[in-house]
């Protein structure tokens, strides 16, 4: 999925509690109807990702017992 800019301006990014400004993990998340998006938060111009909300589930529930 690509979001133009103003769509991607749009959304209200949240920085993950577990990343660091000098740390190499630095992700964001933003929701938006229907859709969980993910991007780096050290490039925020750049690619993101797009979940729905059962697939953003799963991939939680799964990273988590791994």
């Amino acid at each position: 999925m690509t979001l133009k800019p103003s769509a991607r301006d749009a959304l209200e990014w949240i920085k993950s509690s577990y990343s660091t400004d000098d740390g190499p993990s630095c992700v964001e998340v933003a929701a938006s109807p229907g859709t969980l998006h993910v991007r780096d938060s050290k490039d925020r111009e750049g690619p993101q990702l797009a979940f729905t909300p059962g697939a953003w589930a799963a991939f939680v529930t799964y990273a988590s017992k791994h």
